[in-house]
């Protein structure tokens, strides 16, 4: 199934550390619940920031920032104060607030390094990636107030996080430094894992796996991780008791009936894939990678007539698409729908020229609907990208035939019957007639 890494990277392998940030309140980066954000000199207990900071540690943000916009009115380049009022609105969710004081408290203050570390994430948050990566890089060069480790490792998994496929060298490294800081953890090896498959080590990468899953037997990551893997060495036996293991606990993961489809479809279990496909895209309708695969399911299992509507729907959203085209043109030919399909065909070949199994479905379908200088065209075409095969000899025959090119027609009739070596006992009958009639 063509649309299944596309899915994959889009639907993701994991719950990510950058998610569990989004989905948490924990204490303002570089604290604790024992910590003190700044040093005690710079406190007292009935000073507004210490009073502020008292509520967020309980949780009051209302009162939070009733205390801290009075003091921010007069004390607008207050690096501390800023990153207090950035956190009372990130805590809440706001991350366009919270990253607007945090802004705010970088130029007070650039080397602070707590909201380096909370812009960065929020900015990964929102998918900005190179924005993101620029400030927890910053944050990584820079220390805690007071030292905390734990923080520090924070910027460096939530880097690693970013370049676990786009340079996964630079992730493993960023990864090590965090452990050099702070004891490994279950996302840890979930992220080993993701960075090992993006350097193709799939060994290390089933270790990290299996490791996950010694510690947390029912993680779906570290199963369609682990799936994942097997699936890519093809070790379908081993992936699907694994994976049906993990959907009766989660039924409606995504990843999870994804791989499944894809097994059951490896192992030529196509009616059952297909029953596991329409399940899914029950529950996600517009997913445009699972409706692709649903199309591929039925035209394998000879429901053309199902795949032809996902194709008109997937071609509305993407419609020069010439992979899309091609299949749909494909598909047409199989519900016999000639006229249909050179078009579509047509447009297929018009976008991406260089595809030779397209030029071969174009030129069948022209000779089913007699277009016969479109047949020699077509094959022309695919003639620069695909070696000649008995069936591409047979149709250059019967178009020179049809279009009473003689000659040409005998010619292309002895090349098929030389290929054909009796595989094709019709079409070497229906030759060997036409020669006779020919009087060749």
């Amino acid at each position: 199934m063509k649309s299944v890494k596309k899915y994959l990277a889009v639907a993701g392998l994991s719950c990510s550390l950058l998610a569990a940030y989004a989905q948490s309140a924990p204490q303002p980066p570089g604290t604790s619940v024992d910590e003190e954000p700044h040093p005690a000199s710079a406190r007292s207990a009935d000073a507004p920031l210490a009073q502020a900071e008292a509520a967020i540690d309980t949780r009051d943000f209302a009162r939070a920032q009733s205390l801290l916009d009075p003091y921010l009115s007069t004390h607008q380049s207050d690096a501390r104060a800023l990153f207090d009022r950035g956190y009372v609105e990130d805590a809440q969710e706001y991350d366009n607030a919270a990253a607007t004081y945090y802004q705010k408290a970088i130029a007070a203050d650039p080397k602070q390094f707590e909201s380096r570390l909370a812009l960065g994430l929020i900015l990964a948050r929102q998918g900005k990636q190179q924005d993101a990566h620029e400030q927890l890089e910053t944050a990584a060069k820079l220390e805690p107030n007071p030292p905390n480790p734990t923080a520090k490792a924070q910027a460096y998994r939530a880097l690693a996080q970013l370049d676990r496929s786009s340079n996964p060298d630079a992730a493993k490294q960023e990864l090590l430094q965090a452990l050099s800081l702070s004891p490994e953890t279950p996302a840890d090896l979930l992220l080993t894992g993701e960075i090992a498959e993006a350097e193709g080590d799939e060994v290390s990468a089933e270790t990290a796996y299996r490791r996950l899953l010694n510690q947390q037997p029912d993680s779906s990551d570290a199963t369609a991780g682990l799936a994942h893997v097997l699936i890519a060495q093809k070790k379908y036996a081993d992936a699907e008791p694994l994976i049906k293991a993990a959907l009766t606990r989660d039924p409606d993961d995504p990843a999870l009936n994804t791989q499944l489809a894809i097994i059951l479809n490896a192992e030529g279990k196509q009616n059952e894939s297909v029953t596991a496909l329409e399940k899914l895209h029950g529950k996600e309708p517009n997913d445009s990678s699972i409706s692709a695969m649903l199309a591929d399911a039925y035209t394998q299992t000879g429901s053309a007539d199902k795949a032809d509507p996902l194709y008109v729907q997937l071609l509305k959203t993407t419609p020069n698409d010439p992979t899309l085209l091609t299949a749909r043109g494909e598909n047409l030919i199989r519900q016999q729908r000639y006229p249909e399909a050179v078009v579509v065909l047509q447009k297929a070949v018009s976008l991406k020229p260089d595809n030779g199994d397209a030029w071969s479905s174009l030129a069948f379908a022209a000779s089913e609907n007699h277009q016969y200088q479109l047949v020699l065209d077509s094959l022309s075409a695919r003639s620069k990208y695909l070696e000649e095969t008995p069936a591409t000899y047979f149709l250059c025959a019967t178009a020179y035939d049809n279009l009473h090119q003689t000659k040409q027609a005998a010619d292309y009739y002895h090349k098929f019957l030389t290929a054909a070596s009796g595989r094709f006992p019709d079409q070497e009958w229906q030759a060997k007639h036409r020669l006779v009639a020919l009087g060749k």
